[in-house]
């Protein structure tokens, strides 16, 4: 890593560790998740479970295990204990939600707090926890005719639920791979891999665009509709969730062994990046016809740490140089122009977006961002102490 490359990701570091530990000093028992527009932290309880309030549904609380994330970056970088006892103390209150049944962001809340706490710890603890999780996330399979993939949202008792699944589970699916190789089960591994097949299948267009969203006929697997909650329109071009299906795809990989998730994951990557231009963030949607679609920093962060893993895992030398130099120029893109440093701005990266359709924090610091950010650049700077979601192909 070069001297410059150094600097600005440990600048970004610093910025997080600070930060980190003021906030948890002003947040409470809760957990933030996107900034306000003043700057400061808006915020929700753990226990917040997502489920159907009539038609409209809810996500809950998704984001707390990204908290736990950030407090276990800060510890890395800084070597200071407190950061740990936090990260610990946080955990108490995320553990409630091992055994939530309602969605698939129990993936999210898990690989984010769980497994890293068990790597760095080596606490049985957290392992247990994790796989209780994980076991949740297993349950959400539903077999069909054509295949199998995990629902993304609702009860499984409820049909709306069964249906639906989302291209953002594709980055939920690492804990399940590494459930199977914590509890020595391959049907976390076999589960995980057929979500993977069935949602290129059914989400992946022609074009090497993405649905946001897939309802399969339970029966037979057949997508019904593609539609979209988050982005402009159905048929558009989510930025963010190209980065979900790359995490997804790579983790499918080195799990696998089929190089062939390697490939896919470049061919829609070559698509997100031909159409981001020279930018270094996209708009929230590639075809919103919004000339002021606000930008969403946390696509790029999370396409920056997918593409780390492929780097991490291609076994031809040149071309996992050539998207490890992808990964690091949005890395060093964010650093420069996304930073939030300013002190009444209390995320940190500037200009993402939770959901400019539903106007929740259309221009602003988002947890999910700011977590990957962190995660992209602690691997970076302590390859292999933060997280294990594989081991490298051969």
């Amino acid at each position: 890593m070069s001297r410059q490359v150094s600097e600005h990701i440990t600048r970004a570091l610093d910025l997080i560790a600070s930060k980190t530990l003021a906030d948890e000093t002003r947040i409470g028992a809760a957990f933030p998740y996107v900034t306000k527009p003043d700057g400061s932290w808006d915020t929700m309880s753990v226990a917040v479970s997502a489920g159907y309030t009539g038609k409209d549904w809810s996500h809950g609380n998704w984001f707390c295990g990204f908290w736990v994330g950030l407090l276990l970056t800060s510890y890395l970088h800084t070597g200071d204990e407190k950061y740990l006892k936090l990260a610990k103390d946080r955990m108490v209150l995320v553990e409630e939600r091992a055994g939530d049944g309602n969605t698939h962001d129990i993936g999210f809340i898990f690989l984010s707090s769980a497994m890293p706490l068990f790597r760095i710890t080596g606490d049985e603890r957290y392992r247990a926890i994790g796989l209780r999780a994980a076991d949740k996330l297993r349950s959400r399979l539903v077999v069909t005719d054509k295949g199998a993939y995990v629902s993304s949202w609702g009860p499984m008792t409820d049909p709306r639920g069964r249906a639906a699944s989302a291209i953002d589970t594709m980055a939920n699916i690492p804990l399940l791979y590494w459930a199977g190789k914590q509890a020595d089960d391959a049907s976390f591994r076999l589960a995980a891999e057929a979500h993977a097949q069935m949602t290129m299948l059914s989400f992946n267009r022609p074009d090497n665009t993405q649905f946001h969203a897939v309802e399969y006929d339970t029966m037979t697997g057949d997508r019904l509709r593609g539609y979209t909650f988050q982005g402009a329109h159905d048929d558009s071009y989510w930025s963010r969730g190209t980065g979900w299906a790359v995490m997804g795809l790579t983790v499918s990989a080195a799990n696998s062994g089929k190089v062939s998730y390697l490939e896919q994951a470049i061919a829609i990557s070559e698509k997100w990046f031909d159409a981001l231009g020279d930018k270094v963030v996209p708009p929230y949607d590639f075809d919103s016809s919004d000339d002021d679609a606000p930008e969403d920093s946390s696509a790029s962060a999370i396409m920056a740490a997918g593409l780390l893993d492929l780097a991490d895992l291609h076994p031809d030398k040149a071309t996992a140089e050539f998207w490890r130099g992808k990964a690091e120029w949005l890395i060093k893109g964010l650093c420069e122009d996304y930073l939030a440093t300013e002190d009444g701005h209390r995320g940190i990266l500037m200009h993402g977006c939770y959901s400019e359709p539903h106007k929740i924090g259309p221009d602003a610091a988002v947890m999910f961002g700011d977590y990957f950010f962190a995660e992209a650049l602690v691997r970076i700077a302590f390859p292999g102490k933060f997280i294990e979601k594989y081991e490298r192909l051969t």
